[in-house]
């Protein structure tokens, strides 16, 4: 079955190349397109295209396949093109012409972008969700070793003194620049498109905005035709985001495949939750960390990946658009397993003590030695001059402690700050009214 088809076959070799794995991929908008049907035909009704008697038929079995859908019951049989097709099929079948009537004032192309919305919407909030779950486990771990201090490295050469609380306090606060940035993808796709059909509107006397609150939108891609033109760009922001976690995972995953080898020996982890080598007996790997940057390069990468499947097409929809699902959605997975492994793993983290007490860590200290004499009144200059040349005649002797008060500092880490920040980003997501309307629809 195609919505489109009417008397002629497409040939199967066509078929088979064109549909490709948007039947497999449609499967995670299955639930979706019957939000987006229960919303739609409702609107269907207050302008007279649908009986009061049809809109009850159509809605109780639109929530009975939601039912279906949600407990795992639900296929796209042989033969259906999409899930769409799957959808009004099944309404077809169970309640006869009523069913026929809920593609009326809609194309594939707003229905799908409607889908697609909705879909977004409640990935990001799964993204959110173990975001937040791993920032608290860094801005935790970084209350808990505040005071235990580690080199920190330019160049990949010994530089100056840092700390546990400022390492981990730092991916802490990257995470909440990233939630911004999912932040901003969420705008993009709480916006409505049902209603821009093929991407030129419709005849009929559409209510748009009454879908737009049903479905809990913040507000309508106004403008029809590009409310088309959003399919790739949604994708591209939404990817961009993802990005931006993944980027923080990688970077901070690189630092712990550092800092576990035993070169630098700063943390462990507990023997079952490494790796072994099947000829040195000796190895413990970080295979986990080495996966969770494999996978954020590679999610890193997608926001291109979408570019170019998009750049210099025209307006309006094009077939093109439809391989963007294949590699978007299998990146939702692997950044929230991401997310989540990097949090189990952090809550069984251990840190090495007094690390600087090693000769090697020496001059670390020598910013603090220079800092010391221009304390005195020591002009900058002549005191990087006077510890340099101690640091020659091998004379330096490192400062009895380190001192650091100004914000964000090893002394002052500004982490209520960051927590405040985080959380003010995540007011910003209205994940409860988009919850009420739902439920709502659902009733």
């Amino acid at each position: 079955m195609k919505l489109w088809q009417k008397d002629k076959e497409t040939a199967k070799l066509v078929e088979t190349f064109t549909v490709g794995k948007d039947r497999e991929m449609d499967l995670h908008l299955a639930a979706f397109d019957v939000l987006g049907s229960l919303a739609h035909t409702q609107m269907l009704e207050s302008i007279g295209l649908l009986t009061r008697d049809e809109l009850l038929l159509v809605q109780t079995e639109l929530k009975a396949i939601y039912r279906d859908i949600t407990a795992g019951k639900f296929i796209i049989e042989d033969g259906i093109e999409d899930v769409h097709s799957q959808v009004e099929l099944l309404l077809t079948q169970r309640i006869g012409d009523a069913g026929k009537k809920i593609h009326s004032g809609r194309s594939r192309n707003d229905q799908v972008l409607v889908d697609l919305k909705l879909f977004f919407r409640d990935q990001i909030k799964v993204l959110s969700e173990s975001t937040e779950v791993l920032f608290n486990q860094l801005i935790t771990l970084s209350e808990a070793h505040k005071d235990k201090l580690l080199p920190g490295y330019t160049h990949l050469q010994i530089a100056m003194p840092s700390s546990f609380g400022l390492w981990f306090g730092a991916y802490a606060e990257s995470l909440a620049d990233d939630m911004e940035m999912l932040l901003a993808a969420w705008k993009i796709c709480n916006k409505n498109p049902l209603g821009s059909a093929a991407g030129y509107g419709s005849s009929f006397p559409l209510n748009r905005t009454m879908t737009t609150e049903l479905l809990g939108f913040d507000s309508l891609n106004y403008n029809v035709v590009y409310a088309q033109m959003g399919r790739g760009k949604s994708e591209r922001i939404l990817a961009q985001a993802m990005s931006s976690v993944a980027a923080t995972l990688a970077k901070f995953s690189m630092d712990v495949c550092l800092f576990i080898n035993q070169n630098f020996s700063f943390i462990s982890f507990p023997d079952e939750l490494t790796t072994g080598s099947s000829i040195m007996p000796h190895k413990k790997n970080p295979d986990v960390f080495e996966l969770i940057r494999s996978r954020c390069n590679k999610i890193q990468a997608l926001p291109n990946e979408i570019a170019m499947m998009t750049t210099n097409l025209p307006s309006g929809y094009h077939r093109d658009l439809q391989l963007l699902k294949e590699n978007l959605f299998p990146s939702f997975q692997s950044l929230n397993d991401c997310l989540g492994i990097a949090t189990f793993m952090l809550q069984h983290i251990s840190v090495k003590e007094d690390i600087l007490k090693d000769e090697k860590y020496l001059y670390l200290f020598s910013v603090e030695a220079v800092n010391e004499e221009v304390l005195k009144g020591v002009p900058f200059r002549e005191a990087y001059k006077k510890v340099g040349l101690e640091i020659e005649r091998k004379e330096f002797i490192a400062p009895a402690k380190v001192t650091y008060t100004h914000e964000g500092s090893i002394g002052n880490l500004y982490n209520e700050e960051i927590v405040a920040a985080f959380e003010m980003t995540l007011k910003h997501f209205n994940f409860g009214k988009v919850d009420d309307a739902i439920a709502k629809l659902l009733k």
